[in-house]
């Protein structure tokens, strides 16, 4: 990389760092959508403290999240789910990367819409699929028609994931390519959000 190339991705982590101020970005989507792999680049990039919320959820209860699933159900691990993205969205900036039903709760919505930027990483169902058909890992996946369960909650989530500040299309290319369209997707967003905050000032005044 040369050092323009360098001096330039520098100077957009200053601008993207300076319009976060201590919000999050928070990193949603359907499983399978690379929110944990992107989401830690583009905190390297930005060098601010990365979390992936499924990871906090296991060590907020000693267990793992099939555990979870399989001792208390699904609304208990969502229940704790809202509280531990409750709590490190008071530890920004950084980015937190998500479980896929975490924002289709409204009040989990509505905290990130606080004290956050949030992305939505989407996918087409035949991506997801491939990547987590042989991963056991997946409790909401443990149904006789896993594909078909996926694709049911594509067609429930999408419509609210859609509701992120940012949309960033998964495509068939690297993580380091994905992570360096997200962060010039945040300047431009943060560009654009600073015009239509700052007041017009009337011709003939002083700017």
């Amino acid at each position: 990389m040369s050092n323009e190339a360098k001096r330039g991705e520098a100077a957009r982590s200053r601008r993207i760092l300076s319009a976060l101020g201590g919000r999050s970005i928070v990193f949603v989507g359907m499983m399978g959508a690379g929110k944990t792999t992107i989401g830690r680049r583009v905190a390297a990039r930005l060098d601010i403290p990365f979390a992936d919320v499924d990871v906090e959820i296991e060590k907020a209860a000693a267990k793992t999240i099939p555990e979870i699933f399989a001792e208390h159900g699904e609304a208990y691990f969502r229940d704790g789910e809202r509280r531990v993205i409750a709590r490190l969205l008071g530890d920004g900036p950084q980015v937190l990367a998500t479980g896929g039903g975490a924002f289709m709760n409204a009040e989990t919505r509505k905290a990130i819409a606080a004290r956050a930027v949030s992305v939505w990483i989407a996918a087409d169902p035949d991506v997801l699929w491939a990547r987590v058909r042989a991963k056991a890992n997946r409790p909401m996946l443990h149904t006789p028609d896993p594909e078909g369960t996926l694709r049911r909650l594509v067609a429930e989530r999408y419509p609210v994931y859609a509701l992120a500040d940012l949309t960033v299309r998964s495509r068939d290319v690297s993580k380091d390519v994905m992570a360096e369209e997200i962060l010039d997707a945040l300047d431009r967003h943060f560009a654009a959000t600073d015009t239509l905050e700052r007041p017009a000032v009337a011709a003939g005044d002083p700017t």
